[in-house]
């Protein structure tokens, strides 16, 4: 928690926040990416029972930390929704290469 005394204080710390959330998702960009190409199929990158996973495992930190568990559960749906939709366009690129390449050869 911060202690501070007035709107543009609190405003800072909510941009230092925001700033350590961008690198952390761009890291976990980093990673969705590097998984797209090691599943098979569409229904791989939707993982629908990975995402639960990942969701309970939310709330559960949530509660832990002292955060609302619904509004972290909303936040985690969309910004793994988010990533899937990324992650699909991922893996359709690189199977269309590796595609291209089979009918190349």
């Amino acid at each position: 928690m911060v202690d501070a005394t007035s709107l543009d204080e609190i405003r800072a710390a909510i941009d230092a926040v925001d700033a350590d959330l961008v690198r952390l998702l761009a890291r976990r960009e980093g990673l969705v990416r590097q998984a797209a190409p090691l599943k098979r199929d569409t229904r791989a990158v939707q993982a629908p029972g990975r995402v639960e996973q990942v969701v309970d495992l939310a709330r559960a930190r949530a509660t832990a930390a002292g955060a609302d568990p619904d509004v972290v559960e909303r936040i985690y749906r969309a910004m793994i929704q988010a990533f899937i939709d990324m992650e699909l366009t991922e893996h359709h690129r690189v199977t269309a290469r590796s595609s291209d390449k089979g009918v190349n050869q």
